[in-house]
């Protein structure tokens, strides 16, 4: 989102200027006079040219024989021919990251460094010295320069000098400009500048503390630039410079209250603070500087409401309290007195209240000033009204993140001068204004994620030629222009997600030259995508096409950063990409073939971050040459038909979700895979063996969900698991895990300690982790809310033993299926404490005894299953336990509702009413013999051979967990 900025004026920032002018003359004036540079100077020049490093031979015109007044950044006295003026900043400017090297190479290559030779000391008359923005890395500031008496302005802001500021410079008595700025001095030996007639200092980025330097220049001293450095609090030296009329002291570490003291500044018409820490309301003292112009306190701690004092600041154009987050209440009436306010930012704070009273007091007397009026991120309601359009010199609105609801107004439209339009991410409704196509100066126009409908016509955007940004994804809007329209704008972001912009695919994007942000998923597009769009011109730097119908083959992606096609129908191998591709996701489509080509091609995935490919119809083996995809975290290969092990190569690259899952893939986990930064690990429903590694909890701390449900591990759950202090889900069901439940899950931290978790799991900008669980008896995938789930499946093993009491501690845990293992012993009484459990499962063991009273505790519990077991006694009373179907308690010896038998008070016969001795009886005893040992004869004469011919035993467990599956898969879908 576009943020209005605010850059601070400096009332006297004419001075540098008017110091060129005396220069300007002597070059116009040069032409009729005679004169030439004095020649101690011209030989004092050369030396000083002699000890620079000057890769781009800036100073090819400093030559012996030529006069030095018309050398370059030489300016001589018109009267006299001395040399009064020496500038050599760099006539280039850093160029930004998405430059060229070739644009970084000449850029280097055009400053100045090496040493500075003292024979400038020759230049008695040199009044301005500016060497700004220059590489002198490896040396100090000259203490010479102390000694150049006549100086009246000297420049070296970011010349990139180290170590310590000279004390000397305090002798400079003429010196009436000072910037050093931009040099990071190491050595903060205190610097104290007594300059009498200092008009302006500038020290921002040197990183200053508050005993590195002091300023005795009360009397002359009008502009203190402190910015970008490390004082905390502010120096108190400050306050007695009573003449100051701007004062920078932002991206500072100030602390606490702000100090009252700024009231006394008579004459002060900018005062910055912003980027600091200052967490105190807004004192009344800041608001009777009645001179003040420029006002930022962005991106502090400030508290409370905005008093009706801001009334006070008649003369104000510039005021910014943005990113403060806790300002909060209604904006005072008083807004209406600021008639000179030409620029507000109150974004990203607790400002409540009407949007329509707010613009209404504005309306009063700033009418013909305001030009710029952001309040995104705030809580403001009520509709926008037709007194929006009397603004008419407003250029940049943007009322973001708020509740407004109601229609945009068609008076937008007389907004002549509006040029950035943001109200994205409110409650909007209505259509969309057709007055729109009369802002002919609009670029930025914004209203993504509101409840716009109807239909949008080609006249809306009809004067719109200076449009760059258009981003309305996330409305109901419906956009079908005539296959001949041709936009009047050349855009550069266009984004209609979730707009209906089919059944064929937009005929007019193939006009738009400059684009290289583009979002039309969701927009009912079907069919295939034209060769055309393939092969535009531009490279986009996103694209996003998902969720439509398109189909086809696709060759090649020309995108920088960042493709999404998932949820089409493309099919054919996989699209080569560009080198420096970031984001790759293809899922759920039906692309085919082998992932040889994309992934062990060096010219791929050198930077990628994100490969989705998972739902597609990929088959054969994963490569072994993934060394070179070191910036690789996020890698989903699921639900393909992929065979073979896993590339010991994965593990060489710091992966953080690994999905493997759904596939055919076999062997033993590599080792190599500790040395991932795992957060997801997704190996389910393959056919991977071996005992679960106990490497698994040694350097994966961060491992938040582990699945190996459905393969074929074997051995002990590994007690290094209980070291991942952040897993929140676990699923190693079906498998053939044998041995115990381990005691120290107990540990498992995230299931037993109550934390305020996101319901996101983010992972990368933009992308949040999503998983297929099987939770409540039925496999769902959990994406907006998988942050919330924490859940342990140990079901459909060959674990044996007790339930360990010490489960019961995980009180965070909300699912838990031990069912159909070999558990013995009791339910544990304290099960109960598990109070946030909404889904249990203890079916198909052989576990005794009586349900737990603290079962009734359960109070969110809606799947509940302990059919199965040898379990007796009555069913505990509660809301939960009750609501539960039969089967829920079926093949036990249990009583009470649900079940329809009831709990008498005697189950069985007395011994004593069971004692005789008559013939009868022992006939009958002698026939229960004969049954019992027709009984065993028989059951042995089937368990024997099971139990000592092992291939036979594997084939009847199998058999057995076939069975069981099915009838759960039954009884859960009855339960649904």
């Amino acid at each position: 989102m576009a943020i209005a900025t605010m850059t601070t004026p400096l009332p006297i920032s004419f001075f540098p200027f008017l110091l060129l002018i005396p220069a300007i003359c002597s070059t116009i004036c040069h032409a009729n006079s005679n004169l030439l540079c004095i020649q101690s100077e011209r030989e004092a020049l050369l030396k000083f040219k002699n000890d620079l490093i000057d890769p781009s031979n800036r100073l090819s015109s400093w030559v012996e024989g030529r006069d030095c007044c018309e050398w370059i950044g030489v300016f001589c006295q018109n009267s006299t021919g001395h040399v009064h003026q020496l500038h050599l900043a760099s006539l280039l400017s850093a160029p930004d990251f998405n430059a060229t090297p070739a644009e970084w190479e000449a850029y280097y290559n055009s400053l100045l460094g090496g040493k500075i030779n003292p024979s400038l000391l020759e230049l008695k008359h040199l009044s301005s010295l500016d060497l700004s923005n220059n590489n002198f890395s490896s040396i100090q500031i000259p203490k010479f320069f102390g000694l150049l008496e006549s100086l009246t302005y000297l420049n070296l802001s970011r010349a990139r000098f180290q170590g310590a500021i000279p004390h000397s410079l305090g002798n400079l008595s003429k010196l009436q400009y000072l910037d050093l700025g931009g040099n990071y001095f190491d050595d903060l030996e205190q610097v104290t500048f007594k300059l009498p007639s200092l008009l302006e200092l500038h020290l921002s980025g040197c990183g200053l503390h508050p005993s590195s330097i002091s300023v005795n220049s009360s009397k002359s001293l009008v502009i203190l630039d402190l910015s970008w450095n490390r004082f905390s609090p502010v120096p108190k030296w400050i306050f007695s410079l009573h003449g100051l009329v701007s004062i920078d002291l932002r991206y500072n570490d100030l602390e606490g209250p702000i100090p009252d003291y700024f009231g006394n500044f008579s004459f002060l018409e900018v005062l910055d603070l912003s980027g600091n820490s200052l967490d105190s309301s807004i004192p009344n003292s800041l608001y009777s500087l009645n001179r003040l112009q420029f006002l930022s306190l962005m991106g502090n701690q400030l508290q409370g409401t905005i008093s009706s004092a801001i009334g006070n600041l008649s003369s104000i154009t510039h005021l910014d309290l943005s990113y403060n987050y806790m300002l909060e209440g209604r904006l005072p009436t008083s807004l209406e007195y600021l008639c000179k306010l030409k620029e507000m930012d109150l974004s990203y704070n607790k400002i409540e209240g009407g949007i329509s009273e707010i613009l209404q007091s504005l309306s009063r007397y700033c009418l013909g000033s305001l030009e710029s009026l952001d309040m995104s991120n705030n809580q403001l309601s009520g509709h926008l009204t037709d007194q929006l359009g009397q603004f008419k010199n407003l250029s940049y609105l943007s009322l973001a993140q708020n509740k407004i609801s109601g229609p945009i107004p068609s008076s937008i439209g007389e907004l002549s001068s509006l040029k950035f339009f943001d109200v994205s991410e409110n409650q909007l409704n209505g259509t969309f204004p057709l007055s729109f196509g009369q802002l002919e100066s609009l670029e930025t126009l914004n209203f993504r994620n509101n409840l716009l409908e109807g239909v949008v016509l080609e006249t809306h955007f009809s004067n719109l030629t200076r449009l760059t940004t258009l981003t309305a994804s996330h409305n109901r809007l419906r956009f079908e222009p005539n296959s001949s329209w041709i936009p009047p704008f050349q855009c550069e972001t266009i984004e209609l997600g979730h707009w209906h912009l089919g059944p064929k695919f937009p005929q007019w994007l193939k006009f738009q030259k400059k684009l290289f942000v583009l979002d039309i998923s969701n927009a009912g597009i079907s069919g295939v995508m034209p060769t055309w769009f393939l092969n535009l011109p531009t490279q986009f730097e996103y694209l996003n096409l998902s969720f439509n119908q398109l189909t086809g083959g696709i060759s090649y992606l020309n995108v920088k950063d960042i493709v999404d096609l998932r949820s089409n129908q493309f099919r054919g191998p996989l699209p080569r990409v560009f080198r420096n591709l970031q984001h790759l996701i293809l899922s759920n489509n039906s692309f085919s073939g082998s992932l040889f080509e994309l992934v062990c091609n060096s010219s791929s995935g050198e930077l990628m971050e994100v490969l989705y490919i998972d739902k597609n119809l990929i088959s054969g083996e994963i490569p072994d040459c993934w060394n070179h995809w070191q910036d690789l975290g996020l890698l989903d290969l699921g639900s393909n038909n992929l065979t073979g092990k896993i590339p010991p190569s994965l593990g060489h690259i710091n992966l953080t979700v690994l999905n493997l899952r759904n596939n055919s893939m076999f062997g033993e986990l590599p080792s190599t895979l500790q040395n991932s930064s795992l957060i997801m690990l997704d190996l389910s429903e393959n056919h991977f063996n071996g005992s679960v590694p106990a490497w698994i909890g040694d350097n994966s701390s961060l491992l938040r969900i582990i699945s190996l449900r459905s393969n074929n591990f074997d051995g002990h759950i590994p007690h290094k698991i209980c070291d991942l202090l952040n897993l929140l889900i676990l699923d190693l069901a079906h498998n053939n895990i044998s041995g115990t439940i381990p005691k120290c899950f107990r540990k498992l931290y995230s299931m037993a300690k109550r934390n305020n978790r996101e319901n996101y799991m983010y992972v990368s900008e933009g992308l949040y982790l999503s998983a297929l669980l099987v939770l409540k008896g039925r496999q769902d995938e959990y994406g907006a809310t998988l942050g919330l789930v924490t859940s342990i499946d140990l079901s459909t093993n060959s674990l044996t033993g007790e339930i360990p009491k010490e489960i019961a501690r995980l009180v965070e845990l909300r699912s838990l299926n031990l069912s159909g293992n070999l558990l013995t012993g009791n339910i544990p009484d304290n099960i109960g404490n598990m109070k946030l459990m909404e889904s249990l499962d203890l079916s198909m063991n052989q576990l005794n005894g009586e349900i737990p009273l603290s079962l009734s505790n359960l109070n969110f519990l809606n799947h509940f299953n302990v059919s199965y077991n040898n379990l007796t006694g009555q069913i505990p009373t509660s809301t939960q336990l009750q609501s539960f179907e039969n089967f829920s308690y079926m093949g036990n010896h249990l009583c009470g509702p649900p079940l329809t038998k009831n709990c008498s008070t005697k189950d069985f016969s007395t011994d004593s009413e069971n004692n005789g001795s008559s013939s009868e009886e022992s006939k009958v005893n002698w026939l229960y013999v004969s049954i019992v040992l027709g009984f065993v004869m028989g059951f042995w004469g089937v368990v024997a051979p099971l139990f000592f011919i092992r291939p036979w035993r594997h084939a009847y467990y199998r058999k057995l967990d076939h069975i069981y599956a099915k009838l759960y898969v039954f009884w859960a879908t009855m339960d649904i």
